[in-house]
C-alpha cells in the first residue's frame, strides 16, 4: 500500500510559478511549489481533485526517492481509485529524474484519465527497463516537451513512445538536446495531426530530414517549424520530399529565410494548401512555392512592393500586412486577378498546440 501511493504521489510531482505554500488549489487547478530545502511531498495530496496540475521541482534530484518507491508494484485494487481521479492535464517542471520514475509514473497515468502532458526544463537520467507487458502509458491527446535533456540521446523518443498509447493527435518539441531520432527503432504515430519542432535554432534543414522520420507520421496534417534554423523554402520543401511526409498546412515563420535563386525545382507535398512565411525578413516573394494555396501568409517582411501575379502562386488568402510598401493602416489583403482567386469560404482549421493556429479559409486574414 504504501509503495503503492508513493508511486501515485511520482506521478504528481512537480510545480509551477512558486506560490507562498507548497501547494494551492484554485477551483479545478492545483499548482506545487518543491523548491524548498525540505519539500513537504505529501501536500501533493491536496491536488488529488484536481483536473490542471502544474508541478514545480525546484531543479533538485529525485534519485533518492528511487529507494523509497516500487515503480513496478502491483497496481491491482488501486485501479479504480485512479481511474477517479480528475486529472486531466499535468505540467512537470524544473527536477532531474530518473528513467525508472518518470516511466513508472507513465505506467501508472495510463489508467487515469489524463489527456495533456507537459514536461518542461527536465534532466531524465539513466536507463528506463523495458514496459511490462501490461504496462501502458496514457492515452495522450497532447505531449509537449521543452528543454528536456535524456541520457539514452538518439533513442529517447523511441524509449518514451512504448510507454503511450497510440492515440497522440499532437506532439510539440521545443529546445531539444537531439532531434537526430533513431528512426529504424521509431514505431508509426498512426494518429498524430500535429508535429510542432519550433524553437529548435540548431535544427536545420539537414536536421530536419533526420527529424522527419520517414513513414512515421502517415496523417499529419501541420507542421510547425517556427525559429528552426530553417534557410529557404526549396531546402525545406527538398527535406520534406527525402522524409517522405504530406501536410495541409507549414508554418516556416520566425526563421531568417532568403530565395534560393538556381535551387533545382522540388515537389512540395501534394496535399500542402497553407504556407505561413510571415516574419522570415524576405526582400521578395520565394521562388518555387508550391503552384496553388489556399493560404499564403507573407506578412511583416520587408517587400518593398506589392508583389506581381506572376511572383505569387495561385492563391485565395494572401496576407501582405506589416511590409514596408503598405501604408500603417494596411491590413490583410485579397489578391484578386487572372492568376489569383479569391475562391470561396473554406471552414476547414488547424489548431497547433498552445501557439499556433493555421486556419483555412476568409476569417484568416480579417
Amino acid at each position: 500500500m504504501e509503495r503503492v501511493l508513493g508511486l501515485l504521489l511520482l506521478l504528481l510531482v512537480h510545480a509551477s510559478p512558486a506560490p507562498p505554500e507548497p501547494c494551492e488549489l484554485d477551483e479545478e487547478s492545483c499548482s506545487c511549489n518543491f523548491s524548498d530545502p525540505k519539500p513537504d511531498w505529501s501536500s501533493v495530496f491536496n491536488c488529488l481533485g484536481a483536473a490542471d496540475v502544474e508541478l514545480y521541482g525546484g531543479g533538485r534530484s529525485l534519485e533518492y526517492l528511487l529507494k523509497r518507491v516500487d515503480t513496478e508494484a502491483d497496481l491491482g485494487q488501486f485501479t479504480d481509485i485512479i481511474k477517479s481521479l480528475s486529472l486531466k492535464r499535468l505540467t512537470v517542471r524544473a527536477a532531474r529524474i530518473p528513467s525508472r520514475i518518470l516511466f513508472g509514473a507513465l505506467r501508472v497515468l495510463g489508467i487515469s484519465g489524463l489527456q495533456e502532458l507537459t514536461l518542461e526544463n527536465l534532466e531524465v537520467t539513466g536507463t528506463a527497463p523495458p514496459p511490462l507487458l501490461e504496462a501502458t502509458g496514457p492515452d495522450l491527446n497532447i505531449l509537449n516537451l521543452h528543454n528536456v535533456s535524456w541520457a539514452t540521446r538518439d533513442a529517447w523518443l523511441a524509449e518514451l513512445q512504448q510507454w503511450l498509447k497510440p492515440g497522440l493527435k499532437v506532439l510539440s518539441i521545443a529546445q531539444a538536446h537531439s532531434l537526430n531520432f533513431s528512426c529504424e527503432q521509431v514505431r508509426v504515430f498512426p494518429a498524430l495531426s500535429t508535429l510542432d519542432l519550433s524553437d529548435n535554432p540548431e535544427l536545420g534543414e539537414r536536421g530536419l530530414i533526420s527529424a522527419l522520420c520517414p513513414l512515421k507520421f502517415p496523417t499529419l496534417q501541420v507542421l510547425a517549424l517556427r525559429n528552426a534554423g530553417m534557410e529557404t523554402p526549396s531546402g525545406v520543401c527538398s527535406a520534406l520530399a527525402a522524409a517522405r511526409v504530406q501536410m495541409q498546412g507549414l508554418d516556416l515563420s520566425h526563421n531568417s529565410l532568403r530565395d534560393a535563386a538556381g535551387a533545382p525545382s522540388c515537389d512540395w507535398p501534394s496535399q500542402l494548401n497553407s504556407l505561413n512565411l510571415s516574419f522570415t525578413g524576405l526582400k521578395q516573394v520565394p521562388k518555387g512555392l508550391p503552384a496553388k494555396l489556399s493560404v499564403l501568409d507573407l506578412s511583416y517582411n520587408r517587400l518593398d512592393r506589392n508583389p506581381s501575379p506572376d511572383e505569387l502562386p495561385q492563391v485565395g488568402n494572401l496576407s501582405l500586412k506589416g511590409n514596408p510598401f503598405l501604408d500603417s493602416e494596411s491590413h490583410s489583403e485579397k489578391y484578386n486577378s487572372g492568376v489569383v482567386t479569391a475562391g470561396a469560404p473554406s471552414s476547414q482549421a488547424v489548431a497547433l498546440s498552445g501557439t499556433l493556429a493555421l486556419l483555412l479559409g476568409d476569417r484568416l486574414f480579417v
